[in-house]
Parts: C-alpha cells; sequence; structure tokens
C-alpha cells in the first residue's frame, strides 16, 4: 500500500509559529525531506523532534526524487518541509509532490505560515480577490513589460523580490504605478521584521541602500476609474506609437512590433493600451 507525503508549513522565522498538528506530523513521519538540513534542525531542535532528515534542493533534486518515490510506494509516511513558509509556493517542494502523486502515495496539506498571506493580512487594502505573482522577473526588461501588463490589475497584487534587486523594482514601480499606495514586508516574523507603507518612491528612500533579508511585496489593485495608464507614460506610448508608425510609413503591424520592442510591453497589452488610448481610432481587436 503506497505511503502518504505531508506537506507541512514550517515558520517563517518564528520558530514558535509552528501549529500543534505539523508538529504532530513531523513527529509522525519517518523522514523529513527538507530544503537545508540545518535550517530543520534548528526547528526540529527548538521543539524535540527526532527524525531522519533527507535534503532535497535544486542541486540534487534529479539524484533524490527516486529514493524518495521508492520510499512512499513502499508505504512509508514522508514529510516534506521548506526553509520557512508553505512547500511549493514559490518555495521548493512542486518536484517531491509530483514524484509522490507519480507513486500514488496520499499527499495531505498540513497549513500553517505563508508569507503571501502574513503580508495581505495587514496590509489595509481589499483583500477579498488577489493575485500572487511569485518572483519579478530579475531582468530589468522583462520586470518592466510584466509590470505594465499589471498595472491595470485591480486585484491587490502580492509578489516576492530579492533584496538585491528590491530598489530597481521599487523605481520601476514608481515609475508605472504612480503614486499608487503598496506595503514591503521584510522579514516576516523574525527579529528584524519590518513593515513599511506608502508609495514605492518613499518607501525606496526609506529602506536604505543595502537592503537586506527576505522581501514580500503587496501593490495595491487599480482603482475603479482607472481606465488607462498615468498620463506620463500614456504620453510615452503615444509618442512612441506616433514614432513607430512614421518610422514605418503607417504599416501599423511593424509598428506594434517596434513600439513593443521599445517600450519592452507585450503586444497584446501595448494593443489593448492604444485602444484605451484612441491612438487606433477606436479599433478593438
Amino acid at each position: 500500500m503506497p505511503g502518504r507525503l505531508l506537506v507541512v508549513a514550517s515558520p517563517l522565522g518564528n520558530l514558535a509559529d509552528l501549529s500543534p498538528r505539523a508538529l504532530e506530523s513531523l513527529r509522525e513521519a519517518g523522514c523529513i525531506v527538507c530544503e537545508d538540513t540545518r535550517r530543520t534542525h534548528k526547528l526540529l531542535a527548538r521543539h524535540g523532534v527526532e527524525a531522519p532528515l533527507l535534503s532535497c534542493h535544486k542541486f540534487n533534486e534529479r539524484k533524490r526524487l527516486p529514493e524518495i518515490a521508492a520510499r512512499l510506494a513502499a508505504g512509508e509516511c514522508l514529510a516534506l518541509v521548506t526553509d520557512g513558509g508553505t512547500p511549493a509556493v514559490s518555495d521548493p517542494g512542486a518536484a517531491v509532490i509530483h514524484a509522490a502523486l507519480e507513486a500514488d502515495a496520499a499527499v495531505v496539506p498540513i497549513p500553517g505560515p505563508s508569507a503571501v498571506t502574513a503580508a495581505l493580512s495587514i496590509c489595509g487594502f481589499g483583500c477579498d480577490r488577489f493575485v500572487f505573482e511569485g518572483f519579478l522577473p530579475a531582468r530589468a526588461t522583462e520586470r518592466r513589460r510584466h509590470l505594465r501588463e499589471l498595472v491595470r490589475e485591480r486585484r491587490t497584487i502580492v509578489a516576492f523580490e530579492a533584496p538585491h534587486r528590491i530598489l530597481d523594482t521599487l523605481r520601476d514601480v514608481a515609475e508605472i504605478f504612480g503614486a499608487r499606495p503598496i506595503v514591503l514586508a521584510r522579514e516576516l516574523t523574525k527579529l528584524h521584521e519590518t513593515l513599511l507603507r506608502g508609495t514605492a518612491a518613499e518607501i525606496a528612500q526609506a529602506i536604505g541602500r543595502d537592503p537586506r533579508g527576505e522581501i514580500t511585496l503587496v501593490l495595491s489593485g487599480a482603482p475603479e476609474d482607472q481606465t488607462a495608464l498615468d498620463e506620463p507614460a500614456a504620453r510615452r506610448l503615444r509618442e512612441a506609437w506616433r514614432g513607430a508608425l512614421e518610422a514605418t510609413g503607417g504599416d501599423r503591424r511593424l509598428a506594434l512590433r517596434r513600439t513593443s520592442r521599445a517600450l519592452g510591453m507585450g503586444r497584446a497589452a501595448l494593443h489593448r493600451a492604444l485602444v484605451e488610448l484612441g491612438a487606433l481610432d477606436g479599433e478593438s481587436g
């Protein structure tokens, strides 16, 4: 009879956040599959859990997965944790879960801490509906293109960002989202937890030149009366579109391609923006 994989959410930082059910699950498991054995050992020591650990991360995943699948197929009960938060939610774990399903093992969620829901709970924006973007693109051009596609998203937006990119990302958000309120949550539940509220420009100034730690951004959704880009962005778009039309002799297909490259904006999003600005004479295709 196939075994079970217990997908256990573990504390983001404060080790007291481990739930009673999660603790029971870790004690029940014959082996705990983890991202970093040193981090997980500290958690287990804090709660008096003694269980063998099996590291599984992007550098050894290919080697570990057959072993994990075989153990589950043989009927073992394994637990899966990451260094903090919920496995597979912008964290390692998806491959292990897939291997468990392929082995016909039962996959059981043991819910608990999540940086996404923790940041949403204190943001003060409407959170009945939200969209989670994971980590924003690392390359500047792709990141700006992605943010432009999100600028008219009316749901609250949650994203992760690396500390060495956060200042560049905040500058991009300030340019594209303008003065819309956002929240930056850094090192949630940890000793140096920081919550900053304001516009992207204000937060960029407040965070300092060398920010560190794990960062979660919450951006308020577009207001209902926002039907297009803000005026500076709209002006840039109109100018780029006119220039592209002139350069291509009025060929709209080539002008769309040229404008898309110039602004780092996806063609579908670009076409919608041009229609809303009336730059395509009202065509809606």
